[in-house]
């Protein structure tokens, strides 16, 4: 583990290379993942881990210099999407071929079965709010439709919305009040309520889009969405009431994540599905988590 928190504390000095705010620079090689290149994730050390490294079916961790290494290989089938940290530092990585949350054990590498259902089509995205309620999305990319599920800490799979388009990018607010959930063929974003036990209500739309698509979403510790413009190479910012606040433009064109780091949170890592890479920019609010 010794070694895990100092890559952290290295990751944690990226931003002291100059970079200005808003103003993309590749992070690593292009080419170093596969083209579900996607889920970038930083853990509680600053460490930053994305899918798909080499092949499918891999977790890589990202180096402050570029350079990544293998960290674990999922079980033969499994294919991660997105990843997130439990309280307890555990990994949890949605697994959309075999139809999965897997959980990784971070101190000893082991992989095993966190939540599965035969009702899930291919769990895409996730979210973790304080209580440990895990809530991912599920679209069927044939039928056009989606779901979202909750995942209770007993391990329990309670399906809080039903009848969506190809759901997609997942995210709660700051104060856990609101989950935002888009749809990518549909080009959507909606807003739900979400009360003391994880219910979800008062489903309403956030904004849409008449082009492009998107992919994940994270927000800011103001309550600001970034949504990645999945072909138009762009992070999209928005207001908690939705006023489009600016793009940021990538050198990518296929933004299909994005998720917050550095030593003062400010530090936005992007995966590139075209360019197979990971991009950074600098933004003005730090991520929710910091």
């Amino acid at each position: 583990m010794k070694n895990f928190v100092i890559v952290g504390l290295a990751l944690l000095f990226i931003e002291a290379r100059g970079q200005g705010a808003f103003s993309a620079k590749d992070l690593t090689a292009e080419n170093l993942f596969t083209t579900n290149c996607e889920g970038p994730s930083v853990d509680k050390h600053g460490n930053l881990f994305v899918v798909n490294y080499k092949k499918d079916g891999t977790i890589g961790l990202v180096h402050a210099d570029g350079t990544v290494e293998l960290y674990v290989t999922l079980p033969q089938g499994s294919t991660g999407n997105a990843i997130q940290f439990d309280k307890q530092g555990n990994m949890l990585v949605a697994d959309f071929s075999a139809h999965n949350i897997l959980k990784v054990d971070t101190k000893t590498k082991a992989v095993s079965e966190y939540a599965h259902s035969d009702q899930f089509s291919q769990p895409n995205d996730i979210c973790i709010n304080k209580k440990g309620q895990v809530f991912a999305s599920d679209p069927n990319w044939k039928a056009g439709t989606g779901k979202v599920w909750r995942i209770d800490p007993d391990k329990s799979i309670v399906l809080v919305q039903d009848n969506m388009g190809t759901t997609n990018g997942i995210e709660l607010s700051p104060d856990e009040k609101t989950l935002y959930v888009n749809e990518s063929v549909q080009k959507m974003v909606w807003a739900f309520d979400v009360d003391s036990k994880g219910g979800l209500s008062n489903k309403r739309k956030f904004t849409e889009f008449t082009d492009f698509g998107m992919d994940g979403m994270k927000c800011d510790k103001e309550g600001n969405l970034y949504i990645t413009r999945y072909d138009k190479g762009v992070i999209a910012i928005f207001s908690p009431q939705g006023k489009l606040l600016r793009e940021v433009q990538m050198k990518g064109k296929k933004t299909s994540n994005i998720t917050f780091g550095g030593k003062d949170g400010k530090t936005c890592f992007v995966t590139l599905q075209d360019r197979k890479c990971v991009e950074t920019f600098r933004a003005e609010v730090a991520g929710k988590k910091y």
